[in-house]
């Protein structure tokens, strides 16, 4: 998600779940071959499996973007043929690139020669009118001819013109059995279900008929759900306690980016969901929002955050 899973994001993310794949928020190739690599493709202090997700439509400068990113250790690249910003249409790659299968399928075989490491296609069920489910399997035919075996489907189609990219996240249906259906096809593809999965409960169900499902606002906007997501999905155990675990375990890693000259709400600003649907939550988050920006914001904000939340939580407890 772009500005959101940076690698800050993923920091945090990973110290709720070490089994999950976590993505980087989309990268332009242009922006990869052209600008600071080590600020877009730094990868924070995450072990771990990551996808790189990518950005374009030439299939020569997604390679090239593709094998920049293998030499930073992600495990997968990822095209994303997904997104439906404006901004992304003018540069002929997103979601307007299902219209273009075969190009697609181009940028997929360039981008697998390059790397060793699995190249998969981020993709929604269809683009304005073209969206019938021959449309989509036209799509996924073409590009899995070319060699891809991994397709993670956002399963809403995605109106290019009149709706904004909030909207395209709300008004189209979504259409689950679609994917489904996909999968029962093509039981030799790997097809992961993306959109409005809100809690691991629908997950589970999903993994009844796919592969693997991807969880984007969710995850973000109510974190501690991925606490779980090492026990219930991986079946393995889990790799925090508690909320007050996490956040400890983030403060060596703060420190050292306040000491690199970086601000402390680069970091906390996606930690501000932790306490989501906990007693004074709202006081962990005004408490951060209104302190961490400044520029002399020290670790100090995130303790004092934390002391509020937790001081009151035991209070509550020692009431009832």
């Amino acid at each position: 998600m772009m500005d959101w899973t940076d690698r800050h994001c993923r920091t945090f993310h990973r110290r709720l779940t070490r089994h999950a794949l976590l993505y980087t928020e989309m990268v332009t190739a242009p922006a990869i071959l052209r600008g600071d690599r080590g600020r877009l493709l730094g990868t924070g202090d995450v072990d771990g499996p990551v996808a790189l997700q990518l950005g374009g439509s030439d299939p020569e400068a997604l390679a090239d973007a593709a094998a920049v990113g293998a030499t930073f250790g992600y495990g997968e690249i990822n095209l994303n043929v997904g997104c439906p910003s404006d901004r992304v249409q003018e540069g002929r790659f997103g979601a307007c690139l299902m219209a273009e299968p075969d190009l697609v399928a181009a940028c997929f075989v360039a981008m697998q020669r390059q790397v060793r490491v699995p190249v998969t296609v981020k993709c929604r069920i269809g683009i304005d009118d073209q969206d019938s489910e021959s449309d989509f399997q036209r799509f996924i035919d073409t590009v899995a001819d070319a060699g891809c075996r991994t397709f993670i489907v956002h399963a809403r189609k995605a109106w290019l013109k009149g709706l904004s990219p909030k909207e395209n996240r709300e008004i189209p249906p979504l259409d689950y059995a679609r994917v489904y259906r996909l999968k029962e096809k093509h039981p030799e593809l790997t097809i992961s279900l993306n959109g409005g999965i809100a809690d691991l409960e629908q997950a589970l169900g999903h993994l009844q008929h796919v592969d693997g499902v991807m969880l984007g606002r969710a995850a973000y906007q109510t974190p501690y759900l991925l606490a779980e997501v090492d026990r219930r999905i991986f079946d393995a155990p889990a790799a925090v306690l508690s909320r007050r675990d996490v956040i400890e375990a983030m403060i060596p890693y703060i420190e050292r980016h306040l000491a690199g000259g970086g601000r402390l709400n680069n970091v906390v600003r996606h930690m501000l969901g932790i306490y989501h649907g906990e007693p004074r939550a709202r006081l962990f988050r005004r408490h951060l929002s209104e302190n961490a920006p400044r520029a002399s914001a020290e670790v100090s904000v995130l303790l004092e955050a934390l002391a509020l939340v937790e001081s009151s939580s035991d209070h509550i407890a020692a009431a009832e």
